[in-house]
C-alpha cells in the first residue's frame, strides 16, 4: 500500500481554517443574556432618524409609538441570520399590533440590505443601512454578533437581550414573558 504525503503547509492552512471556522461559529452562536439594569442604557433607546419600509421609502419612527421594538442585527451574508428570518417574520406577524421590527443591517451596502429585506419580504422597518444612528446602537447595546434581537419596550427600555433565543425557545409564549418583565 503505497503511503500519501501531504506537505507540512497544507497542515498548518488546515489548522488555521479549523480555528477560524470554530471560533465564526462561536461569536455567531454565542450565548445572549437577558438585560440586567446594569446592562441596560440608563437612557431608553429612541431611534430618532426615519426609518425605511420595504421599498426605501422613509417612514416616521411615531408607528413604533406604544409598541415593543425588536432591534434586529442581521445581514444578508450571514446563514444563521437567514434562518431565523423567517421565524421572525412569523412571530412579528402573529403580534404586529404591539410588536414591531427594525432590521439594524450589517450589509456593505444599501443595496445589499434592500435586497434582502425584499428576497426575504421583510414586513418591518430598517435603519439606513450603515448610518450614524445604526452605528451608534449598535456600539452602545455592545453587539456581540449577528443575528441579534433587542427586544425595547414602548417606553425604549431593554426588555431582553436575548430575543432570538427566546422567540426560538418559546414562540409566542416570549412576547407574553416580555410584557411581564419589570420595566
Amino acid at each position: 500500500m503505497k503511503k500519501t504525503y501531504c506537505p507540512p503547509h497544507i497542515f498548518f492552512l488546515c489548522g488555521i481554517l479549523s480555528c477560524w471556522i470554530f471560533g465564526f461559529a462561536a461569536l455567531v452562536h454565542g450565548d445572549e443574556t437577558l438585560a440586567s439594569p446594569e446592562e441596560s442604557s440608563p437612557e431608553p433607546i429612541s431611534l430618532r432618524g426615519d426609518l425605511l419600509d420595504q421599498s426605501g421609502e422613509k417612514v416616521s419612527p411615531q408607528v413604533l409609538e406604544g409598541k415593543f421594538v425588536g432591534l434586529y442585527f442581521s445581514a444578508s451574508w450571514c446563514g444563521p441570520c437567514r434562518a431565523f428570518t423567517p421565524s421572525l417574520i412569523k412571530f412579528r406577524e402573529a403580534h404586529k399590533e404591539n410588536f414591531e421590527v427594525v432590521l439594524i443591517g450589517a450589509d456593505g451596502s444599501s443595496k445589499a440590505q434592500a435586497n434582502y429585506m425584499m428576497k426575504y419580504k421583510m414586513p418591518w422597518l430598517a435603519l439606513k443601512n450603515q448610518s450614524r444612528e445604526a452605528t451608534e446602537i449598535r456600539k452602545s447595546l455592545q453587539v456581540p454578533h449577528i443575528p441579534f434581537l433587542v427586544i425595547l419596550d414602548p417606553g425604549g427600555k431593554i426588555v431582553s437581550k436575548n430575543g432570538r433565543k427566546e422567540i426560538s425557545r418559546s414562540g409566542d409564549d416570549a412576547f407574553a414573558t416580555w410584557k411581564k418583565l419589570p420595566k
